[in-house]
């Protein structure tokens, strides 16, 4: 597929990520996060087998398809949302946004580390310049409260989830990676239905008790959120690379105070949209967009 229509996939991903955000945080009001978890992720599960049934890309994994399917369920479903949703019902959304938006430095991290893939130089002063675009947006106009367990769970669900994007990476060779996410979802939601039990025991009964705009939400984030957002990702991961998908995340910090401003009625001031000018420049250089963009131009005027 075209670089660019990657890029517009992917920049559309974090638009129903950044309002994702704010939607859990409104959800986990109203049912503990880890049996909220994991329903969400089974309705995204069956979205998505759906989905690849009506694009007849459903296939039985292969024997070797299996250690891919079974720790990308692990990292990028289980430990991912089980420390999201639990890190969000314990700090703030700033704190949350802004230590989400160190994605990207961990990506090219460990990306380099791991895959020997060594981001350019302008790529470097893409990520540096989005992280600064990042920390401008969530910290300008308020203040963050200390480091607290929800701030440690927060990092971690983004640490999980940058070392299941090198699997999934890993895993594009052989498996679509939109196959690959299905069997991490429905593998991944059984696992959390299990922890639910055993720490959250009898918490399916709130569900019970929940106004109609709980639902609203809940299907918002399980179906688009969830389902759609992770298929559309894991898939630009295996075009794309993990590095170049991962810059796309600090468009998630200001989307999700976009969303906040919608759905929780908190405030954007002017200094956020000058935090969102260097998120775009960083997501320019740090995926390799303005790179592409000089090797045409001096094509161009070579000729």
């Amino acid at each position: 597929m075209n670089q660019w229509k990657i890029y517009a996939i992917l920049i559309f991903v974090m638009l129903i990520w950044g309002f994702n955000l704010p939607s859990v945080k409104y959800l986990v009001e109203f049912v503990d996060p880890i049996t909220l978890t994991a329903f969400r992720i089974l309705t995204a599960a069956a979205t998505i087998f759906v989905i690849l049934a009506g694009m007849k890309l459903l296939r039985l994994p292969r024997k070797n398809e299996w250690k891919f399917i079974l720790l990308g369920a692990l990292l990028n479903v289980v430990g991912h949302h089980y420390f999201l949703s639990s890190g969000l019902a314990l700090t703030s959304g700033t704190n949350a946004g802004l230590i989400l938006g160190t994605g990207p430095m961990l990506t090219a991290v460990l990306v380099s580390l791991i895959l020997r893939s060594y981001p350019s130089k302008l790529q470097w002063i893409g990520v540096v310049i989005g992280l600064a675009g990042v920390s401008a947006t969530v910290l300008v106009g308020g203040e963050t409260a200390g480091m607290n367990i929800g701030d440690v769970f927060v990092f971690l669900s983004i640490l999980v989830q940058v070392l299941s994007y090198i699997v999934i990476s890993k895993a594009a060779g052989s498996m679509d990676p939109r196959l690959l996410t299905a069997y991490m979802f429905i593998i991944g939601a059984g696992v959390l239905f299990i922890i639910s039990l055993i720490q959250e025991p009898g918490e399916i009964a709130a569900f019970a008790d929940v106004p109609s705009t709980f639902w609203v939400a809940f299907f918002f984030s399980a179906v688009l959120g969830t389902a759609v957002g992770h298929l559309l990702y894991n898939y630009s991961i295996g075009q794309a690379g993990p590095t170049k998908a991962a810059i796309f995340m600090n468009l998630n910090t200001f989307f999700s105070l976009v969303g906040a401003a919608v759905i929780l009625g908190e405030v954007i001031t002017t200094n956020h949209l000058f935090g969102l000018v260097l998120i775009i420049v960083g997501v320019l250089f740090g995926s390799g967009a303005a790179e592409d963009l000089l090797k045409k131009r001096r094509k161009r005027l070579s000729l």
